[in-house]
């Protein structure tokens, strides 16, 4: 009896230790799973592609992106230049003098100096804001790059998110039909309906089919209009799990205060003709050439046996105006100014019209989605009432198809609509110089 307790027990122990052996693996294993799973979903977030995403990856490889480092590094050249002592570099003078060539009496001289360029008066001042203006011109440039970049990028992605919902609604109404084709060969099995109703439903699979075909070419064409704009997957994985979601509305203080004055194209040009004015104050003020400070030392002396003797020599040299030169140089410049505050009133009076038109066709694409979503409703209501009476056999097949046809008509303008607001809102935030988010 002993013996079988002890059996029991040691048996007892060898279970649980195997029990607990199994649970730790189990927890083990779905742990790993676990965590494979959730590392699986955000690498498909992360490679799903967004409008974001795209407009990143866009502006990435443009030209004015590769060169806006280079340009502010100019930029900041030429404000240390115009904070330095002197417009130009200090020069050395170095010179000799000696009649070893004719007479040789013993004639020497030797001079070194150092010439030091001057300001004009305001000159210094006139470059520093110089400076300023290039150095804000160069970012608001960018900016405007960056802005006029998203424009083409918002039109290829909802080009290419419409192509995407008419071909989701295409094998939606491929799926509907197929199911109407299968009850009716099932009832043309039964005796119920004609061999004409199985080729009219078979008529209308083809169709679906076609128009199926005609979207997928639609998908792959407005995607590769899109793909070369970025470096994106061209794998149809990729393609299909974009994502859709529409931008942010601005609200009614976002729109008041991103006003046209505050618009990237706008203050691009206002910076341009801040330069420009600020070019042709410097170039007024440089009626002549800079002036130099010389000073020099000498050392001569007259003929063999002579000390030598040394001498100080300070001397200032102050070129004439330049005259007619000196005015073509303001009057182009002053040129450039008004023709870019021409352009800068054009263009205000332009982008106050886009921002304009781009919320009243927000208004009406939210007016149109509002509208197309009960008729979608309506028509799938009415889908379910005419499916029920098919079955039972008090509606033919043709009705059946053109209620089919309508609802699935319906989807897509609904679908189609809510794109369109989308897209809308998309050009809104355009209109408003908003980057995509």
């Amino acid at each position: 009896m002993h013996r079988r307790r002890f059996l029991s027990a040691g048996r007892w122990q060898h279970t649980a230790c195997a029990t607990l052996n199994l649970a730790l693996a189990a927890a083990l294993t779905s742990g790993l799973i676990e965590a494979h799973a959730q590392t699986a979903a955000a690498s498909t977030v992360q490679d799903r592609p967004t409008l974001r995403g795209a407009f990143e990856t866009a502006w990435a490889s443009q030209p004015e992106a590769q060169a806006l480092a280079a340009r502010r590094d100019v930029a900041r050249a030429h404000a240390r230049a115009a904070q330095s002592w002197t417009p130009e570099p200090v020069a050395m003078e170095l010179s000799t003098k000696t009649d070893r060539l004719n007479g040789n009496l013993g004639t020497r001289e030797y001079e070194v100096g150092v010439a030091i360029p001057l300001w004009l008066p305001g000159e210094r001042g006139r470059s520093q804001a110089l400076a300023d203006a290039e150095g804000r011109a160069i970012e608001s440039r960018a900016t405007a790059a960056q802005l006029r970049l998203a424009a083409t990028v918002r039109e290829a992605w909802w080009t290419w998110q419409r192509a995407r919902v008419e071909l989701d609604a295409a094998r939606g109404q491929l799926d509907n039909v197929r199911r109407i084709a299968a009850d009716v060969g099932k009832r043309l099995k039964a005796g119920d309906l004609a061999r004409a109703d199985q080729h009219q439903a078979d008529g209308a699979v083809a169709a679906a089919e076609a128009v199926v075909a005609q979207a997928e070419g639609a998908v792959t064409a407005a995607w590769q209009q899109l793909r070369p704009l970025f470096a994106m997957p061209g794998t149809a994985a990729a393609r299909d799990a974009a994502s859709p979601d529409a931008e942010p509305e601005p609200t009614t203080a976002t729109a008041s205060a991103d006003g046209p004055d505050t618009h990237a194209e706008l203050l691009s040009l206002k910076d341009r003709t801040a330069v420009a004015d600020d070019v042709a104050a410097l170039a007024a003020t440089q009626s002549r050439a800079s002036p130099e400070l010389t000073i020099a030392a000498t050392r001569d002396r007259g003929t063999y046996g002579e000390s030598y003797q040394q001498t100080f020599t300070l001397g200032v040299r102050i070129p004439f105006g330049a005259g007619p030169r000196h005015d073509a140089r303001v009057a182009t410049a002053r040129a450039d100014a008004i023709e870019l505050q021409a352009q800068m009133a054009l263009e205000r009076a332009r982008l106050a019209g886009e921002r304009e038109a781009a919320r009243a066709r927000t208004d009406a694409a939210r007016t149109q989605l509002s509208a197309a979503d009960r008729r979608a409703q309506l028509a799938r209501e009415s889908r379910g009432f005419f499916d029920k009476s098919f079955r039972l056999g008090e509606t033919d097949l043709p009705t059946r198809l053109r209620i089919e046809a309508e609802a699935a008509d319906a989807e897509r303008q609904a679908v189609r609509a809510r794109i369109e607001l989308a897209a809308a809102i998309s050009a809104w935030r355009q209109a408003l110089g908003l980057l995509p988010q």
